[in-house]
C-alpha cells in the first residue's frame, strides 16, 4: 500500500505468466503510484497472467511545502505498462473485459477545455493551501464533524480552490489521477469514485459534495466531477484507447479507490469485521464496519466501502523505521536470534519521530525505553514487540468504538515478511494473524474491475480471487510474559499523558 500516504513496500514480483483457457476473461487492475505505475493482468481465480510496471518523474518538493509531478507523464507510463501486459496475455488483450485505476489519495491536477493539463499535479503531501484549508474546516465544521473528519492542511480541497485562483477562466475542471487516466481510456470526461474525492471535500454519508464549503470559498462545483461508487462503470474503452493500450474497444472501464483503499481490498479484508495490519516505513490499520463510526480526537477515519459500509482505519508515526539503523544483510540473524532468545528483558515504545498520530494523537509524544538492552538481539526484539504492542492498542481503541474486530487479522507490508515478527504480533494481539501474499494496489484494483463483471460483487471478487495466506498462531508459552510488557506499555503512554481518557 502506499500513501493515505504512507511508505509503501516494494511489491511482490509478478507471478509468471500462466496459460489458461483462451476464453478465460481477464481483469487489469492499474496503480499510479507516486515512483511508478503498475499494471497487473489477473483471472477470475486471482490468477497473476501478465503484468508491467512503467517509471514516473520524481515529484519537485520545496522547503515551502510544495509538491508537484508532471501530469503529462502519466498517461504515457500507463500506455506503456498497459500495451506491455495486454500483450504478454494468451489472446493479446482482447480477453481483457474490465479496468480500474487506483492512485494516491488527494493529487490532483487542473485541466482545460480538452482535459489537458493546465500545470503541474499537485500531490498528495502538497502543503501550499493549509491556510484555505483551515476556512474550509471552520466552513463545513458541522458537517466534518458528522463525518468524524478534519480537514488538514494537505487536503485536495484547499488545492482545488488554489487551483482555481491560480488559473481563472482557464480551468475547466480539477480532477483526480484516475479521472484524468479515465478521459484517455474512454475518450470523453469520466466521474470520480468517493474514495479519491473524499479529501477534495465529498461526503460520501450524504453522497454529496460539501456545497456550504464550497460556496464559502467561491468556487463552482461544475469545476468538480460527478462521484459514483467505487467499482461502478465509468464507461468503456474507446477507439484510441484501444489502439494505444492493446485493450479492446468496448471493455468496461471501473470506478477505482485510492491506493490505500486498494491495498486493504488486495488483502480480503472486505467484510464487517475484517482487518488489516500493514507494517511498513509505518503501521496502518485498516479494516470494515457496518456503521460509520466518528473518533472525536481524528485518530482514525473512514472511508466508504463501494457496498455502503465502511472502512475506519488510521496510521502510525510508528513502525518499520525503527529497523531503519539495522543493515539489511543483519535482519534474519537477529530475527533468528529474537526468536530464540523469547521475550525481551525490557519494553520499548520505538517512534523514530516526534509526534504519534495513530492509535493516539500527541504531538508530545516521543520514543521510549523502560530498561536496556542486554544485547543486539534484545534490542531488536524489543523493537519489534514495541510495534506489535501499538498494534494492539490500534485494535483495542477501535474496539472502544464499538467496531467488532472478527477473526484473524490480515497482515501485509514489509514487516509481515518476518516470521518471527508474525509470532509476536499474533501473541500479544492473542488472535492468529494470516499474512496475505500480494497486498498491493493493483491487485485491488483488478478486484474492483473483477465485481460486477467477473464476479457479482467486491465480496465475490474478494472470494474467489485472494489467496488465503499462511496463518500464525498465538505462541502461548510467551503470553505471559508479552501481556505483562504490554501492560507496562500501556501505563507508561497513560502516565506521559498521551492516552486518551477513554
Amino acid at each position: 500500500m502506499s500513501s493515505d500516504s504512507h511508505s509503501p513496500t516494494p511489491p511482490p514480483p509478478p507471478s509468471p505468466p500462466l496459460s489458461p483457457s483462451p476464453a478465460s476473461p481477464v481483469v487489469i487492475g492499474i496503480d499510479v503510484a507516486t515512483a511508478s505505475v503498475r499494471v497487473l493482468g489477473v483471472d477470475g481465480q486471482g490468477r497473476v497472467l501478465a503484468g508491467a510496471r512503467a517509471d514516473l518523474p520524481p515529484p519537485a518538493r520545496t522547503g515551502a511545502g510544495t509538491s508537484e509531478q508532471d501530469a503529462r507523464s502519466w498517461w504515457p507510463a500507463v500506455r506503456s505498462a498497459l500495451r506491455r501486459t495486454t500483450g504478454a496475455l494468451p489472446r493479446r488483450g482482447r480477453e481483457v473485459i474490465a479496468a480500474a485505476v487506483s492512485a494516491t489519495s488527494g493529487t490532483i491536477v487542473p485541466t482545460g477545455t480538452r482535459g489537458e493539463p493546465l500545470g503541474p499535479a499537485l500531490m498528495y503531501d502538497d502543503r501550499r493551501a493549509a491556510g484555505i484549508n483551515a476556512q474550509a474546516q471552520r466552513a463545513g465544521s458541522a458537517r466534518w464533524e458528522a463525518l468524524g473528519l478534519s480537514v488538514g492542511p494537505t487536503a485536495a480541497l484547499g488545492r482545488a480552490v488554489w487551483c482555481l485562483r491560480t488559473y481563472g477562466s482557464a480551468l475547466r475542471q480539477v480532477l483526480h489521477t484516475p479521472e484524468f487516466i479515465g478521459r484517455e481510456l474512454t475518450g470523453h470526461p469520466v466521474a470520480t469514485d468517493w474514495s479519491h474525492a473524499l479529501k477534495s471535500g465529498y461526503d460520501a454519508r450524504a453522497q454529496q459534495w460539501a456545497h456550504e464549503v464550497f460556496d464559502a470559498l467561491g468556487f463552482p462545483l461544475g469545476l468538480l466531477p460527478p462521484v459514483g461508487a467505487p467499482g461502478t462503470e465509468a464507461g468503456v474503452v474507446g477507439p484510441e484507447g484501444a489502439a494505444a493500450t492493446g485493450l479492446p474497444e468496448g471493455c468496461s472501464v471501473r470506478l477505482g479507490m485510492t491506493d490505500g483503499c486498494a491495498g486493504q481490498i488486495a488483502t480480503g479484508a472486505v467484510e464487517p469485521g475484517r482487518f488489516v495490519g500493514v507494517v511498513g516505513t509505518t503501521y496502518v490499520l485498516k479494516g470494515v464496519s457496518e456503521h460509520l463510526v466518528r473518533d472525536a480526537a481524528g485518530a482514525f477515519y473512514s472511508h466508504r466501502h463501494p457496498d455502503g459500509w465502511w472502512l475506519p482505519g488510521g496510521a502510525s508515526n510508528t513502525g518499520g523505521e525503527c529497523l531503519a539503523g539495522v543493515a539489511p544483510a543483519r535482519l534474519p540473524e537477529l530475527d533468528a536470534a529474537a526468536a530464540a532468545r523469547g521475550p525481551a528483558s525490557y519494553v520499548r515504545y520505538p517512534l523514530c519521530r516526534d509526534g504519534e498520530r495513530f492509535p493516539f494523537v500527541s504531538g508530545a509524544a516521543r520514543g521510549f525505553a523502560l530498561g536496556g538492552p542486554r544485547d543486539d538481539a534484545d534490542a531488536h526484539r524489543a523493537a519489534l514487540e514495541g510495534v506489535a504492542f501499538l498494534e494492539r492498542l490500534a485494535l483495542e481503541r477501535i474496539q472502544r468504538a464499538g467496531i467488532p474486530v472478527l477473526g484473524p487479522l490480515h497482515a501485509a507490508g514489509g514487516g509481515s515478511r518476518s516470521a518471527v515478527w508474525t509470532a509476536i504480533r499474533a501473541t500479544v494481539l492473542d488472535r492468529p494473524v494470516r499474512v496475505v501474499d500480494r497486498a498491493e494496489t493493483a491487485f485491488g484494483a483488478a478486484l474492483l474491475a473483477a465485481a460486477g463483471t467477473l464476479h457479482e460483487d467486491l465480496a465475490a471478487s474478494a472470494a474467489a480471487m485472494v489467496c488465503s495466506g499462511a496463518l500464525t498462531e498465538p505462541v502461548r508459552a510467551e503470553h505471559p510474559a508479552l501481556e505483562e510488557a504490554y501492560g507496562r506499555f500501556v501505563a507508561e503512554l497513560s502516565e506521559r499523558g498521551w492516552l486518551p481518557d477513554d
